[in-house]
């Protein structure tokens, strides 16, 4: 039987309303940005100066399409969620900035809303010419949104004892897991996008929860931290918290701005491992991220791999109300023996 959504993966995503994101000057003048269908390339398109992004949940199925999440800030909980098409949008400077259009939908299977997902900045002191419309590139480009990720230089414990830069591992190579002992690389995928939005890592500063150096990771990577006292009060000792709620301006940041390499690390099974001595953990294939795998790799894994679950992880995740304070990461510091 199939999972009920609120059990299921979740990602959170910052978007804009449709209405917010309108037509300037063109074909569709006056319209808001809408389905592949719809949009009409060379449409100039202007940011309202009031707009507000708002954070959209998004549970993945285990088959297409999405839902909203039940603690999404905008769309109908439960929802089905599609995602439309990938866009690229050009601005007077030269400069092109991808987007991501979802569709909500009611129970009739009509339109109820859309949203549009910048994978880069956008704001409204610019005019967004439409030079690009894919209809194919749409979850390979969410993929690389959703899969949890290191970044270059992250050290990795290997069952050895041995800790090696992430960017110098192979498939083949045997890290250490905490729940598997050792375990041998499935694939590695890698990918190089800018440092804006919700592709912005997040570092966490040497020292802030145990760890030997920086370590700098993708906004959703979930850490494990065992609390030998339940200082944060989620009631249980094991805990997974993702990075980008434990942001605080300090010990704790976005690094925003130039390029960032992202490299995803993928087991038979979804693992904790170790980086720069902090349990997080590895990539999780479900519908959200099975995109970012090369295809033939797909294909492989659906008849190799049993199945990837995140129930066990779900249960420990930490909601972000309860993280949602400066002196957060300090506790879980302090909780876990520091």
């Amino acid at each position: 039987m199939p999972a009920p959504d609120d059990l299921r993966p979740t990602q959170s995503v910052a978007v804009y309303r449709a209405a917010q994101f309108r037509v300037a000057n063109g074909a569709n003048l006056g319209d808001g940005v809408s389905v592949a269908g719809e949009l009409m390339l060379d449409d100039i398109y202007r940011l309202s100066p009031v707009a507000a992004p708002v954070r959209l949940g998004v549970v993945a199925r285990a088959e297409p399409p999405f839902a909203v999440a039940a603690d999404s800030e905008t769309g109908q909980p439960g929802a089905d969620l599609h995602l439309d098409c990938a866009v690229t949008f050009m601005s007077g400077d030269g400069c092109t900035t991808e987007a991501l259009v979802l569709v909500e939908t009611d129970a009739g299977g009509n339109i109820a809303d859309i949203y549009l997902l910048p994978l880069g900045p956008i704001g409204s002191h610019a005019d967004y010419a439409l030079v690009g419309i894919d209809e194919e590139a749409g979850l390979q480009r969410f993929a690389q949104v959703a899969c949890v990720s290191f970044t270059r230089g992250t050290l990795i414990t290997l069952a050895s004892g041995e800790q090696r830069a992430v960017e110098s591992l192979a498939v083949g190579d045997i890290v250490l897991t905490r729940d598997d002992g050792a375990q041998p690389i499935r694939w590695i995928g890698q990918t190089t996008t800018r440092a804006v939005g919700d592709f912005a890592p997040i570092v966490i500063r040497a020292g802030t929860l145990h760890n030997t150096n920086d370590l700098v990771v993708s906004p959703d990577h979930r850490l494990f931290i065992y609390q030998r006292t339940d200082r944060l009060g989620a009631g249980r000792s094991e805990l997974l918290v993702k990075a980008r709620h434990l942001v605080n301006g300090d010990s704790v940041t976005r690094l925003t701005g130039g390029f960032v390499d992202y490299f995803q690390m993928l087991f038979d099974r979804h693992q904790i491992i170790y980086a720069e001595g902090i349990a997080a953990e590895s990539m999780l294939i479900d519908t959200r991220t099975r995109a970012a795998l090369p295809r033939e790799l797909s294909e492989t894994l659906r008849r190799v791999i049993p199945g990837h679950s995140d129930a066990v992880a779900r249960d420990l995740e930490v909601h972000e109300a309860l993280l949602r304070r400066d002196d957060a990461a300090d506790i879980l510091r302090r909780s876990s023996g520091g």
